[in-house]
């Protein structure tokens, strides 16, 4: 379940840093205050030990008992030592409490060892007084532990005042680290959302890129350029299209109109009927060819076909313009078997505009060739017709564009060429018009081979 205040990026990466550096800070406190409760009993334990030599070095052995000398403190009343010699007290203070008098007796029946009464806050350290391997007495010192809890709660007061006084100020600096380093993501959000579907040329324009954001923001430019361009394409092909659509439908209805105007002769109605079937066939190849690319651009499956029964299905359908025409048109076996990564039908659709344009403007003979390259299957479609000049080579892939010959004669509609090659790439193909050495048309049509 997520909680309404990280919902954002910008919310979870900065409850993300505060916990770690709380948990940092946690770790590192707690640490601090562990060594310096260490440090503390290590100090106090060493000063015990010190005063414990001091009260050794002043006992002085006689017979089986101890006898205490001068001590340069000798006045201080409250010096917290006890010398037990024989079960006798020698030296004990004043004001300890009959408690401590009790634990520190017990303390020097025994060995040398360290006792914290934490009711008193005293600490207490026993050192048996030893002389040729007999144990004469007992040296018990004292040293009051409020000054060291003192100094640890002090120091844990302080240490959690500064981790707290350092969380606050990551917090600060995170908090306005996240909101530059993600500025440009809410900038580009807002510019998103006010964009419209027409709003072909905006960019996020983020400068150039230097970071992960920026680069981000250049990509989506990119990206946005080419899904502009795609788009742009599109539209003028539609527009292209069905301004060029227009012609045959416009023959159709006028053929047809005409012809019921008044009785006609079967041979008027024959002829009007011609060039009705004329026209439906020119849409009918045009609308097959987008539907075919709209297909296998939507992810249709691809199969195979073979390269030489492809080119002879083109050749065919354009049989009756070359027959038109008195243009020998012929598709050329290849040396050995090639196959076409294409369905048979959309690589014929493909390859058929190609030829009818060869059959079109040739002179005496036009002739289709298939060459394996590179792992694809290349149609090279030649005629000896006046060819295509070197300013036309890609204007001329354009729909409703012709080149210098399709006007002087007023043939076509120019979609052929732009469908061929909008199916091609839709298969991931390609048709291009390549330079002839001598007179004539030489279109290349690649396909992937199979």
């Amino acid at each position: 379940m997520r909680l309404p205040f990280v919902r954002g990026v910008r919310s979870r990466l900065l409850l993300a840093v505060v916990a770690a550096v709380a948990v940092a800070l946690a770790v590192v406190t707690a640490g601090f205050n562990l060594v310096l409760g260490h440090v503390l009993a290590h100090d106090a334990n060493d000063l015990l030990r010190s005063r414990a030599t001091s009260e050794l070095a002043i006992l002085k052995p006689v017979g089986d008992r101890l006898v205490l000398g001068e001590t340069p403190d000798q006045g201080v009343v409250d010096r917290p030592v006890w010398i037990y010699s024989h079960g006798g007290v020698l030296e004990q203070p004043a004001g300890a409490g009959k408690k401590v008098d009790a634990v520190a007796r017990g303390l020097a029946s025994g060995s040398a060892r360290f006792l914290t009464l934490p009711s008193t806050d005293t600490r207490l350290y026993a050192v048996p007084v030893v002389s040729n391997g007999r144990k004469l007495g007992s040296v018990v010192v004292g040293v009051s532990l409020a000054p060291y809890e003192q100094t640890k709660q002090s120091a844990l007061l302080g240490s959690l005042a500064l981790a707290g006084l350092l969380l606050f100020m990551i917090v600060l600096a995170a908090r306005w680290l996240l909101a530059s380093a993600l500025s440009p993501v809410a900038k580009m959000t807002d510019q998103a959302a006010a964009w419209s579907e027409r709003d072909l040329d905006r960019r996020f324009a983020l400068a150039d890129p230097h970071d992960e954001l920026t680069k981000l923001a250049s990509t989506l430019d990119e990206l946005l350029d080419r899904i502009a361009a795609s788009l742009r394409r599109e539209q003028r092909f539609t527009a292209e299209l069905s301004h060029e659509l227009r012609t045959p439908l416009a023959k159709i209805v006028a053929e047809a109109e005409i012809a019921l105007r008044r009785e006609r002769s079967p041979s008027e109605y024959q002829g009007a009927l011609e060039g009705i079937l004329r026209n439906a066939k020119q849409l009918t190849r045009t609308v097959e060819a987008l539907v075919a690319a709209a297909q296998h651009e939507g992810g249709a499956g691809r199969g195979v076909a073979d390269a030489y029964a492809v080119a002879t299905e083109a050749v065919d359908a354009c049989s009756a313009l070359a027959s038109q025409r008195a243009v020998s048109v012929t598709a050329q076996p290849p040396g050995r078997s090639l196959r076409v990564g294409v369905e048979g039908d959309l690589a014929a659709r493909i390859l058929q505009p190609v030829v009818e344009n060869a059959c079109r403007y040739a002179e005496r003979s036009a002739r289709v060739s298939i060459v394996r390259d590179a792992g694809r299957i290349a149609y090279v479609v030649e005629d000896d017709g006046p060819g295509v000049t070197d300013g036309e080579r890609e204007s001329i892939f354009e729909p409703g564009v012709r080149g210098t010959a399709g006007r002087a004669d007023g043939a076509g509609a120019g979609l052929g060429l732009a469908l061929a090659r909008r199916l091609a790439r839709a298969a991931s193909g390609d048709v291009n018009a390549s330079k002839q050495d001598n007179c004539g048309g030489r279109f290349v049509v690649t396909l992937p081979a199979g």
